[in-house]
């Protein structure tokens, strides 16, 4: 089955894996979630994650409310970590090899982030979760994100969105009038502060032309539809 897209790197709040607990990591949520990278996984594609760790904790909560933000950054790094192992123990028990490689030393439960290794991991057909970040405070996950895109060659990033299904000109749970975008690029996202990404991200994937799709996870096979060039959600590039 031929696809639109060979490389890709699925990005992930760490509140998509509450679902509706309010806290923590829902294991149905994250089974959903494995299954789907699953199929993606046996079209042959190369897939690499990021995925935040809001569900724990977050990093700019924490310093909202007093804490040193450096502090408050490596505890969300941490926090993002457990969400990888998480997410790894889900895909490997789908026979699914996969391997997290951590921005901050971890050696006991993850490889150092190395980038080729990380590629011939790609090579061979194991499935790389980039945990911590970058491993640098004020720097997000998107960032993160972003940035391993670019290192690792990904042809587009899969925004997955918690029951939000693309890009809106204001936010739909509030304005049941909002208007999606089939089509957007990344200068009106930014112009028009629709928070995708931040806006250092959203400029690393403009500088190096990494389309951005942005879907409702939820939706169950979405992942592989966008794979295989169906228009789902709202793709922004250009």
């Amino acid at each position: 089955m031929s696809t639109k897209y060979n490389r890709v790197l699925v990005k992930l709040s760490g509140e998509a894996l509450m679902g509706d607990m309010g806290y923590g990591i829902d294991p149905v949520i994250v089974n959903n979630i494995a299954d789907d990278i699953h199929e993606i996984v046996k079209l042959g594609v190369k897939v690499t994650i990021v995925v935040g760790g809001g569900n724990i904790f977050r990093g700019l909560a924490g310093s909202a409310k007093g804490m040193d933000r450096a502090t408050a950054d490596y505890m969300g790094m941490l926090a993002t970590v457990m969400n990888s192992l998480a997410l790894q123990d889900s895909l490997e028990k789908k026979d699914v090899a996969t391997r997290v490689q951590s921005a901050i030393t971890i050696h006991e439960v993850s490889e150092p982030f190395i980038r080729r290794k990380a590629m011939r991991h790609l090579e061979k057909g194991r499935v790389v979760i980039f945990a911590a970040g970058t491993g640098n405070p004020y720097f997000t996950t998107d960032t993160a994100a972003a940035l391993r895109a670019a290192e690792t060659g990904a042809e587009v990033i899969l925004m997955a969105k918690n029951k939000i299904d693309g890009v809106y000109d204001s936010d739909p749970k509030i304005n049941p009038n909002a208007k999606k975008f089939d089509k957007i690029s990344y200068k009106d996202v930014i112009n028009k502060e629709l928070k995708v990404m931040d806006t250092s991200a959203l400029s690393l994937c403009r500088d190096n032309n990494i389309p951005i799709v942005v879907f409702d996870f939820t939706r169950r096979g979405c992942m592989k539809k966008i794979v295989l060039g169906e228009n789902i959600g709202t793709i922004v590039e250009g």
